[in-house]
């Protein structure tokens, strides 16, 4: 595997990501931001924040499984959230587990949150893009 994950001492410890990811293997995949898109191009979830997070990461899966790649291999996750706000989080949490439960995996790499104005179109709610490291 490719990419060892660690929560350092000293920092603290979050459910939700790891601190650190080491990459030790030679193929860098980058990831465009993958907004609640299915494979015909119509949104998923208007309004609906989980399922539209549980879609992008699904998304991030389908993407990575064409070239070789799982969640096993992401070094690094960035999240934009339409009006990010603390409360959301929990909404956040599910739709990460829900697509998490499909994948068979827990994308936990090191990550950052960001809130944004908007998006590409008024619809979506959140985007994620996604750095792995393959062997």
């Amino acid at each position: 595997m490719a990419i060892t994950l660690v929560n350092p001492s000293g920092l603290p410890e979050i459910s939700a990501y790891h601190q650190v990811s080491i990459a030790t293997g030679s193929k860098l995949v980058f990831l465009a931001g993958q907004v609640a898109w299915d494979a015909e191009g119509a949104t998923v979830g208007e309004g609906d924040l989980a399922a539209q997070v549980e879609q992008c990461y699904l998304n991030i899966g389908t993407a990575l499984a064409e070239v070789g790649g799982s969640f096993d291999d992401v070094a690094k996750i960035t999240v934009y959230v339409v009006d990010w706000t603390p409360d959301k989080m929990p909404l956040f949490l599910e739709g990460v587990a829900r697509a998490a439960a499909k994948v068979r995996a827990t994308p936990v790499p090191p990550g950052t949150l960001l809130g944004v104005a908007a998006l590409d179109v008024p619809e979506h709610l959140v985007e994620v893009e996604a750095t792995a490291i393959l062997d």
